[in-house]
């Protein structure tokens, strides 16, 4: 496999050949499978230790037995002889499973012999052959046995007729055990640690492969393992000598042996109580029990491994001893665990820190205000833009309506929604805005109450509160009612019957309410000369509503000999008291009143609404109809991409196309008649007139974005995502420096430390290295044929690391400013993608995070080599910590997360904060270092999707977070707290200062 690296590494960066992606793959394969191989040795290694404690256990509970009764060996005997032995003792698996069951019976029944040493009365057995064993501690040769010997082989089968035997038949006439005496007998070291045992089962799997052992720790706990308690090896190498070296049972007629235990004290008839043997300092210290266990544990395991040569390498880092006392929460320097999806994962506590457990949590000093919204929600939502009195733009985005001044260039920002908003009206007083968001859902996936708030866009103050609890899915539509001053607001929900409910505004009660369609609703008005009357259109349909007496009643629209559009996108009423509709054909119908056709109805027919007029308009769609003041009407296209501007009789009179980069028109706003603003498909805000053209003032992405960098030294970041752009903003103008098309889209960026170039990783393994002032390509290299997911160069710019989906890690040499690239290696140990990673300050070493929740450690200047001792890392110094798993943010982890519930973190410059982005939508803001479960931490709100990504400017003034579905970039500025000192230094003084501070 080491010559498959090797050749893997001598092919061109650009080269992407079928035979080295399938060695690749195949490589990755191998590793999994040998990874399975080795937990399933070390699972048989424990067995096998277990085996081999019974069978140590067995000779010594016999020379107990004996020592109390020696006329029981007799007894015994003759129960064996009337069965007959011919066979060699079975595999000790079945002594073992039936010495769990039976531990008072059947290890006797196992482990008796005769007077003379033989088994029967006067019968002599041939010579039995001791089987060599394989463990390197008590490693022997194939040997024959004597028949003092023989005793240690006798078949549990052969025990069938002495089941009933209990150690009270052995005990001399007078004597008796009392319950606690039995239990304290029965109380010998191994027996009763097989059911705790099987109970740290998985955890000591699972802590297996955190760290290599070492083979003098190998040595160390084998010697361990021959020992006491105590510290003592004689009552373990007695219990070993006498069934394998071959020496001779003690004589029925001397004296108990002094080490004979709890019995020998029953013979003697002293009141001294009953004690487990050899267990007086674990019974002291349940602690040091558990180390003993678990170094057992970890020493089989090894013995196993370190037989084969060519795993031992490989699965060093797979074993882990186990057995320090902050295994499981450190407080001497060593390590805790926290758990993802029951899978434990090591951090190692930094020597700075004197005392874990009294390390205190407190939220930063620093808290985040928004500060600028980048983007426009135009590509699914209409009737969006308007115009305030104030001379504010108002529109949304993900969860915030942005009031933008067009021209002081400010903005400010209702925040109060709990889910993305989906629709947006104003009222005639042209201050209050009336704005209904969607459902939604929670953290836990239960569905929020969708509602419409009322809001005041002066003082940026909640007014009212409509139908919360009423709505279902979210709010499609609404509008204020003209002719009574806005007394009503009318809503749609996006229910499947699209309830059509009319509200009090004053009272928010609810006045009437009635199904609609199960066709698509695209948007409801209010005749602004009668507010009984109400109109809807959407997917091939127009109803007139009648409000009476709190119920409604519809008329549908009738097309008569004109063609039925498959959808009417938008409609306006007229200054005559017509309505002017736009269709998905491009006409522009023009519908009236007609009296009924009593020829055909009869006496009593009503009036309809029917078309008047048809005009032809756009090729394509119809998107928007805008009325201006003086009867002249805008109409804007979506394949064509114009606004023309109409007569009062619909003559057409000017227009103008919109660059196609901006997209389709979705929605126009009267400015003073002359001056208009227009809402795009592709989420930009346009203003301008027919005759000088029209400038953005608002873009954004149009599709789920990913990539974020900020520059080294200046307020400029780099954005890219699915829609295939790479867009560089200015944090100070808050606008679009310039923007670039990818022929694939973006998933990650970096600046290079000169901030001369900034390298973006694409989705097909390819990634393009872009000059900031003249936007041309300078290289263009290929990784692997899986997306890229993490670009990042070093400190001092001289490496470069790519992230890539096939589990690798490509590291490249950067010279000429960064323009010029060459392979230096590969790191290769991970068994899943690539998820994030970080330099050393010293450039030398990187730490990476992968999809399955491991830590890796990589010396680069050594060659790329995977450090498989990850505890000498736990002081090292990064010189960016955006690694989501590590120990130094731990507690931005919430109970219970499933390890992808944070997506992204950035540690600030000055060590002192950390942002993070979460999958529900939250920025939270936390100290760092944060290493505590549950520390506290600021929350803020506003993306109305999973957030992406998260970082801080290069002078730390700004966070920016980044929306995935939402399309949402937000800039946060931070609010300084205070002056202290840097995060590092925090850490250590509460560590040192906080012992005699109980953590609140």
């Amino acid at each position: 496999m080491d010559g498959s690296t090797n050749s893997l590494d001598d092919v061109s960066a650009g080269s992407s050949a079928e035979y080295p992606d399938r060695v690749s793959m195949m490589e990755g394969r191998l590793q999994l499978q040998e990874n399975e191989i080795t937990l399933l040795k070390s699972s048989l290694a424990d067995a096998l230790r277990r085996l081999r404690l019974h069978d140590q256990l067995i000779p010594l509970l016999r020379q107990q037995l004996i020592a109390v009764n020696p006329a029981a060996a007799r007894v015994l005997n003759q129960v064996f002889c009337s069965d007959g032995f011919s066979s060699s003792r079975k595999l000790s698996s079945s002594s073992a499973l039936d010495g769990t069951r039976h531990p008072a019976t059947s290890q006797v029944g196992n482990n008796i012999e005769g007077e003379n040493g033989h088994y029967g009365d006067n019968g002599s057995l041939a010579p039995m052959c001791k089987p060599p064993t394989y463990d390197r501690a008590t490693q022997t040769e194939l040997t024959p046995l004597g028949q003092d010997q023989v005793l240690d082989r006798v078949p549990l089968a052969l025990t069938s007729d002495i089941q009933s035997l209990s150690l009270e038949d052995a005990l001399p006439k007078g004597i008796s055990l009392t319950e606690g005496s039995r239990a304290k007998l029965h109380r010998i070291q191994g027996l009763e640690e097989d059911e705790e045992v099987e109970k740290e089962k998985d955890l000591s799997r699972a802590s297996s492969v955190e760290e290599p052992i070492h083979p003098t720790t190998i040595r160390s706990l084998q010697r361990e393992d021959l020992q006491d308690p105590n510290g003592s090896t004689e009552s373990l190498s007695s219990a070993r000598q006498t069934p394998i070296s071959g020496s001779p049972a003690p004589p029925k007629d001397l004296p108990p042996s002094p080490r004979s235990g709890p019995l020998s004290t029953i013979l003697e008839g002293q009141n001294k109580p009953l004690v487990r043997r050899n267990s007086e300092k674990l019974a002291k210290d349940p602690q040091e029990k558990t180390k003993k266990r678990l170094d057992k544990k970890a020493a089989s395991s090894a013995n196993l491994l370190t037989r084969s040569p060519s795993l031992e390498s490989r699965t060093k880092d797979l074993i882990a001893s186990a057995g320090s006392p902050g295994s499981r929460r450190g407080t001497q320097g060593q390590s805790i665990k926290m758990f993802i999806r029951g899978r434990p994962i090591t951090m190692y506590v930094p020597s700075n820190i004197q005392n874990y457990d009294d390390l205190r949590m407190e939220p930063p000093v620093e808290k985040l205000e928004l500060d600028w919204v980048y983007g426009y929600r135009g590509r699914d939502c209409r009737a969006n833009l308007y115009l305030l009195a104030s001379g504010e733009a108002v529109y949304f985005i993900a969860c915030v309506v942005v009031l933008y001044h067009i021209n002081n260039r400010t903005q400010r920002h209702y925040s109060k929604h709990t889910d993305c908003v989906r629709c947006l009206t104003i009222h005639p007083d042209k201050v209050r805005v009336a704005s209904g968001q969607t459902a939604g859902v929670d953290k836990d996936g239960k569905p929020l109450q969708p509602y419409v708030h009322i809001w005041d866009s002066s003082t940026l103050i909640t007014l009212q509160q409509i139908g919360l609890g009423t709505f279902e899915r979210g709010v499609g539509s609404v509008a204020f009612s003209f002719a009574d001053s806005g007394a009503f607001l009318c809503v749609i929900d996006d229910s499947n019957e699209h309830m059509l409910s009319v509200w009090d505004c004053a009272k928010g009660t609810k006045h009437a309410e009635v199904k609609s369609t199960n066709e698509a609703v695209f948007t409801v008005e209010f005749n602004p000369n009668d507010s009984t009357n109400i109109i809807t259109c959407g997917k091939s349909h127009v109803y007139f509503w009648t409000l009476s007496a709190g119920s409604l009643t519809k008329k549908q629209g009738i097309f008569g000999k004109y063609k039925k559009p498959k959808f009417i996108q938008c409609f306006v009423f007229s200054l005559t008291g017509d309505v002017l509709t736009g269709d998905s054909e491009g006409n522009i119908l023009t519908w009236g009143k007609s009296p009924g056709d009593v020829k055909t109805l009869g006496k009593g027919a009503k009036e309809t609404f029917q078309i008047m007029r048809q005009t032809r308009a756009h090729d394509g769609s119809v998107f928007t109809l805008c009325m201006l003041q003086g009867g002249a009407l805008l109409s804007g296209g979506g394949k064509d991409r114009k606004i023309i501007r109409w007569s009062a009789d619909l003559a057409p009179e000017r227009e103008c196309e919109i660059p196609e980069m901006f997209g389709a028109v979705r929605c126009i706003a009267d400015v003073d008649g002359e001056e208009v603003l227009v809402g795009t498909t592709r989420n930009a805000i346009l203003r301008g007139t027919f005759s000088d053209g029209f400038v953005a003032i608002v873009q954004g992405h149009v599709d789920e974005m990913w990539g974020l960098a900020t520059h080294p030294s200046q307020d400029v970041f780099l954005t890219c995502g699915h829609d295939r752009q790479v867009c560089v903003w200015n944090t100070e103008e808050h606008k679009l420096d310039w923007c670039t098309t990818l022929e694939e889209y973006g998933l990650c960026a970096d600046f290079c430390p000169n901030g001369a170039v900034v390298s973006v990783g694409l989705s097909t393994g390819r990634w393009l290295v872009l000059d900031l002032q003249t936007k041309d390509v300078v290289s263009d290299y290929t990784d692997g044929n899986e997306q890229l997911s993490v670009m990042r160069y070093s400190p001092d710019g001289s490496f470069l690391a790519v992230g890539s989906h096939d589990n690798f890690i490509y590291i490249y040499n950067v010279t000429e400013s960064g323009r010029r690239y060459s392979r230096y290696g590969k790191c290769n140990g991970h068994s899943s993608f690539i998820t994030h990673l970080d330099w050393s300050k010293d450039g030398k070493y990187i730490m990476s995070n992968s999809g399955d929740y491991e830590i890796l450690y990589w010396d680069i200047a050594g060659g790329c080599k995977l450090l498989r001792n990850r505890y000498e890392s736990k002081d090292r110094e990064w010189a960016s910590y955006t690694c989501v798993l590590g120990f130094h943010v731990m507690g931005v982890w919430l109970e219970g997360s499933d390890g992808t519930d944070i997506n992204a973190l950035c540690r600030s410059h000055n060590e002192r904060m950390v942002a993070v982005a979460d999958d529900f939508c939250k920025v939270h803001l936390f100290q760092y270092p944060c290493p505590k479960p549950k520390a506290p931490n600021h929350i803020y709100e506003g993306h109305g999707s999973h957030v992406t990504n998260v970082r801080f400017t290069h002078c730390d003034s700004h966070v920016l977070s980044m929306g995935g579905k939402d399309t949402c970039i937000l800039q946060w500025r931070v609010k300084r707290g205070g002056t202290g000192d840097s995060g590092r230094d925090r850490l250590h003084s509460s560590s040192s200062t906080s012992t005699s501070s109980p953590e609140p």
